[in-house]
């Protein structure tokens, strides 16, 4: 059974209809999903592939070969997996149905650069009022596109690596600030195998 995730809100297939596709990379096999608008989920790779397609095909949408803008992206996130440095801000997002407030935190959110971390409270302050670091945490746990919108390098206070919602929680979040070359410790590895 696939992992529920909490970045699964409705979507209104019959004006917002949506495909999806599964792909391999050096992480494991991720999950993607398009509207005509852009991308509406990116899901994080799971012990089992079949079970990822089978969480997807619950919402209602079909597997497809990715359009071009899409298979782009794809592109972007093997050599992400990989370890190169990429910049996701020309991916096209579909954030319809999420709350203003959650789109204005995922686009100061986006402003992180590979291998650049904040914290929740710096988010929040530079999404300005009302959010607050908790608003921030709520927007990290419900974000349909985990990489796109870089919530794994969103860090509690005091440089702590904070929650995760996505298939592995903190050490999938550790895994990938590794990746970047961010370490939590002190310079140590945080994983065995980075």
């Amino acid at each position: 059974m696939a992992t529920p995730q909490p970045s699964d809100p409705p979507i209104d297939r019959s004006t917002r209809p949506c495909a999806f596709d599964l792909f391999e990379t050096a992480l494991g096999t991720f999950g993607i999903a398009w509207s005509r608008d852009g991308i509406v989920r990116l899901r994080l790779p799971e012990s089992d592939a079949a079970a990822l397609a089978a969480g997807l095909e619950r919402l209602g949408w079909t597997r497809a070969a990715a359009p071009p803008p899409v298979a782009a992206a794809i592109a972007l996130l093997r050599r992400y997996a990989a370890g190169e440095r990429i910049d996701f801000a020309a991916a096209a997002l579909d954030l319809h149905g999420v709350p203003p407030v959650h789109r204005r935190i995922y686009a100061v959110t986006r402003r992180l650069g590979f291998g650049e971390t904040a914290t929740y409270g710096a988010i929040a302050a530079a999404a300005g009022p009302p959010v607050i670091a908790r608003t921030v945490g709520v927007a990290m746990a419900k974000n349909p596109v985990p990489i796109l919108v870089p919530c794994h390098r969103v860090l509690a206070a005091g440089d702590r690596p904070g929650g995760f919602s996505a298939p592995g929680g903190t050490a999938t979040k550790l895994r990938l600030l590794a990746l970047e070359g961010v370490r939590l410790d002190g310079g140590q590895p945080m994983l065995p195998g980075f």
